[in-house]
């Protein structure tokens, strides 16, 4: 593939300023943005550095260690827009995402694709941070769902509804829109990396599949276990 000169990297960050731009004008504040995007291009950096080396592992504790981290950060992040503590909940956000990722990567890793080694970090790696990432934000969007109509409700059988029907609206929709207004990125970076588009298509498929699942099992989860414990 082509490799990116920093120099033109650098003008992929044009449309980022002016978003930064409207948001400060449209006294949204823009400091959140610029502090997720120092982190995004900090993260980014490091991890081309650290991935170097994972790829080239061959222990399982190391990988085991690394999907840890992931799941830790994961959860972690998922509740910052919550109303809630984070520490309240946090262990709650954790065993939805285990329950909805973990299991899903288990069965991608080792039964769809047979990998071998079990753990192989070239592919374990990257369908992990896919499968967590899309757990993450399916809790987050519930968590923060939920709390709003429990406060403008109190019916919690009708916040649940409404938080998990909003939590699956972005991977629905990708559903709807994968193959007529996008190609996905891991079927664009294999097309571009020369596999043929129906070998593409097969791996896409199963990458929808994971991360339909993977969302709405730990939403679902991790809704059903902040429950009231006057409800319960």
């Amino acid at each position: 593939m082509q490799e990116i000169p920093f120099q033109n990297l650098a003008l992929s960050f044009l449309p980022v300023v002016v978003v930064v731009v409207v948001l400060y004008r449209w006294s949204l504040g823009g400091g959140t943005a610029i502090y997720a995007l120092a982190r995004m291009l900090i993260q980014l950096l490091l991890i081309g550095y650290v991935l170097n080396y994972v790829f080239q592992t061959e222990h399982s504790l190391v990988i085991v260690g690394v999907l840890s981290t992931m799941l830790i950060a994961a959860s972690w992040i998922a509740l910052r827009t919550s109303n809630q503590r984070i520490g309240a909940n946090f262990a709650k956000a954790l065993a939805s995402i285990v329950l909805g990722g973990v299991t899903t990567l288990a069965l991608v890793t080792q039964g769809v694709l047979d990998l071998d080694p079990w753990f192989e970090p070239k592919k374990m790696i990257p369908l992990a941070g896919m499968i967590f990432a899309g757990a993450m934000n399916a809790v987050s969007l519930a968590a923060e769902r939920f709390d709003a109509e429990m406060k403008q409700h109190g019916d919690y059988e009708q916040a649940r509804r409404t938080a998990l029907g909003a939590a699956m609206i972005p991977i629905t929709n990708s559903l709807f829109a994968v193959g007529l207004v996008s190609l996905p990125g891991m079927m664009t970076g294999q097309i571009l990396s020369g596999v043929s588009p129906l070998i593409a298509a097969r791996y896409q498929i199963m990458v929808m599949c994971m991360l339909f699942g993977s969302s709405g099992v730990s939403a679902a989860c991790y809704l059903a276990w902040i429950k009231p414990k006057s409800l319960a």
